[in-house]
């Protein structure tokens, strides 16, 4: 699970009053905290002991199997404990003591991404979409674009410049989010910086991540693919109608272009009337990897070379779509966002910045540089400054000065037979793969974060306790389930997996669905609150690197590559099984973001997308149409909630 702290700062404006060339309009933000100023002292992931993650991971398993599988899985496990255990953790244990620059779990995360073969789109990149602007100008596409653009440009430097304020999760805001706590803490040597903020209730989180947010791309290879980055490129890759751009944004020395000239160039752009690509190149990127590298190849050996690297050391990728969204129907604009037809997308850049023809925006971002922590903090910060403080307005004049046909030029390929044939099978085969997905939405106002705030249950105990009563009334049975956990409050954290599917869980939703002998709602409620309870443990435990799921990868991988035969523990079916996650899981908590989704994580499984909002709560659901019924889950879904909320309605509330 990932929630971030609240939004930063940005100076407040109507209409830009002060000079566009000044350091105002150059950065977004000037800390009074230095960047990295908890870097040096931010904890390291700690390993967890093997006997408390042996006991975890039983834990996990005892509501998915039967007793006699159960028994069997507890005797491997305890074997490992006393006989490979031990030894795995030693050497994992020592690697670790010899890279204190980074976490044990950062290497091997890096290497499972970008040795995975299959595409990107659905499989790995997610889609957070944005909320509109309030005021109905604001949305042209040009407008919100330009806007959009130099916010994220602003974003940049500030980056760049180590003028970002410090991302710090802070517990209670009102006591921590203070002038006092940004005096305090920068006065502290950064050593010991991140133990001072710890005083205010306040955890600094890693900030290694967000380097991979600009000018890089995700390079396929043969077996394994490469992250290239380049921080002296200027432009942006810019993709229209299938045909793709390369457009200056940035001025020789590095500054921002005035507001009125990027207008105008995204308005060349969008007026450029050509004829829809013929041969899209960007569909491509929606192929198996390995297939990828060796076409990518053959482009370079036909006399592509200086495209692809124009491409590769863009700053971020824009993609200009002419669609618009039905807000009450919004899975067709959602799909185009997260996976489209792929003709108008390059998946491989870190992120694509999408907008609509109606304004409508969203990120979809490349996974193996990094998790949500770097993506929605930068999401949030152009939203909030686009909505607050916009730099372009309607009446803003188009203005562009250059007479170098190099700030806008379309960005051409030499295409043989083979690369023509090649984004034919491209194509069909991920419209193989789009037209077998299927993606529901559930929004439900029965129940929302005001009413958990009221009825003080943890809003998002309640939303996994949705999941597993619907699985449970779909298919009578629990599940693996996966929700995604940032542990970020160490250096180079990645993220740790929180098990929702427990013994309490199960213990309810058959209790719920019995129809002899019922419950009362006090009865059911208590249980709920027990549910509750230990889903917040579990998931400060996994926050704080205290899972199994990361240790055992990690142990795991240490036999791998320390040619030690694979324990018992690994070999058992039931540790296959539980890392086959049916309901994967994930939830973003922000302001800005008006839906967030992503593809099953296997065949046979629903990809959960979801947030609780003050007046809602939302799920995006996606599944493939010949292993799973998506329609009749989110129905279940929303039987499970109305079931819920009669619980909460109907039961005492119990003190505190």
């Amino acid at each position: 699970m990932l929630r971030l702290p609240r939004s930063l700062i940005v100076c407040h404006r109507t209409k830009s009053t002060h000079s566009v060339s000044s350091d105002e309009y150059q950065y977004m933000q000037r800390t009074r905290i230095p960047m990295l100023h908890f870097q040096a002292s931010l904890p390291r992931l700690p390993i967890p002991k093997l006997d408390k993650t042996c006991e975890r991971y039983l834990a996990a398993q005892k509501p998915l199997l039967i007793d006699e599988a159960y028994r069997k899985t507890k005797d491997n496990t305890d074997r490992f404990l006393t006989t490979d255990g031990p030894k795995l953790q030693q050497l994992l244990k020592q690697k670790d003591s010899k890279n204190k620059h980074t976490s044990y779990i950062s290497e091997p995360w890096f290497d499972m991404y970008l040795r995975d073969r299959v595409p990107l789109p659905i499989n790995y990149n997610p889609l957070l979409m944005m909320n509109h602007d309030p005021r109905p100008a604001y949305n042209d596409q040009l407008l919100r674009t330009t806007n959009l653009v130099i916010s994220s440009l602003r974003f940049m430097k500030s980056l760049r410049s180590q003028l970002l304020e410090p991302e710090v999760f802070h517990l209670n805001p009102a006591k921590s989010d203070t002038h006092a706590f940004r005096t305090v803490t920068s006065l502290a040597p950064s050593l010991i910086s991140t133990y001072v903020a710890y005083a205010f209730k306040a955890f600094p989180l890693d900030m290694s991540q967000y380097q991979g947010l600009f000018g890089a791309t995700r390079i396929p290879e043969t077996g394994k693919d490469r992250i290239y980055r380049n921080v002296k490129s200027r432009h942006l890759l810019v993709i229209r109608n299938g045909h793709i751009y390369s457009v200056t944004v940035l001025d020789q020395a590095g500054n921002i272009e005035q507001p009125a000239t990027l207008l105008a160039r995204f308005k060349h752009v969008l007026d450029d009337n050509v004829p829809i690509a013929e041969n899209p190149i960007g569909l491509l990127t929606t192929e198996n990897r390995d297939t990828w590298a060796k076409i990518r190849y053959h482009l370079s050996e036909i006399g592509n070379e200086k495209a692809l690297r124009e491409i590769d050391s863009a700053l971020f990728c824009l993609c200009l779509d002419d669609g618009t969204i039905n807000p009450e129907h919004p899975i067709p604009t959602i799909k185009d966002f997260l996976f489209g037809n792929g003709t108008n997308r390059w998946f491989d850049k870190s992120f694509s910045l999408i907008v609509s023809k109606d304004g409508t925006a969203g990120i979809n971002f490349e996974h193996s540089w990094g998790d949500g922590v770097a993506v929605l903090r930068y999401f949030q910060e152009i939203y909030k400054e686009t909505i607050a403080a916009p730099f372009v307005h309607p009446d803003t004049l188009q203005k562009d000065t250059s007479r170098s046909v190099d700030v806008i030029k379309r960005i051409e390929f030499n295409l043989d037979d083979r690369i023509k044939d090649a984004i034919i099978a491209a194509q069909n085969h991920h419209n193989s793969i789009i037209d077998s997905l299927d993606m529901n939405y559930l929004k439900y106002d029965g129940i929302n974060k005001n009413i958990c705030k009221k009825q003080r249950i943890s809003p998002d105990s309640i939303m996994q306790l949705g999941f597993q009563l619907a699985f449970y009334k779909q298919h009578s049975k629990f599940v693996p389930t996966y929700e995604s956990c940032s542990t970020a409050a160490f250096r180079h954290g990645r993220t740790e997996t929180m098990r929702p599917c427990t013994v309490a869980t199960k213990e309810f939703c058959e209790a719920i669905e019995r129809k002899s002998n019922p419950l009362s709602s006090n009865e059911l409620r208590a249980m709920m609150d027990k549910c509750s309870s230990l889903h917040g443990q579990l998931t400060k435990d996994a926050a704080m690197g205290q899972g199994f799921d990361r240790h055992l990868f990690g142990l795991r991988h240490m036999a791998e590559t320390n040619d030690i035969p694979m324990p018992c523990l690994f070999q058992d079916p039931a540790y296959a099984a539980i890392n086959h996650n049916i309901l994967s899981t994930s939830t973003l908590s922000s302001p800005a973001l008006l839906a967030g989704g992503f593809g099953p994580v296997v065949q046979d499984g629903y990809g959960i997308g979801y947030n609780i909002q003050d007046g809602f709560l939302g799920s995006v659901v996606t599944s493939y149409k010949s292993h799973r019924n998506g329609r009749e889950f989110v129905d279940c879904l929303r039987s499970a909630y109305e079931d819920i909320a009669k619980v909460l309605n109907n039961s005492t509330i119990p003190s505190k």
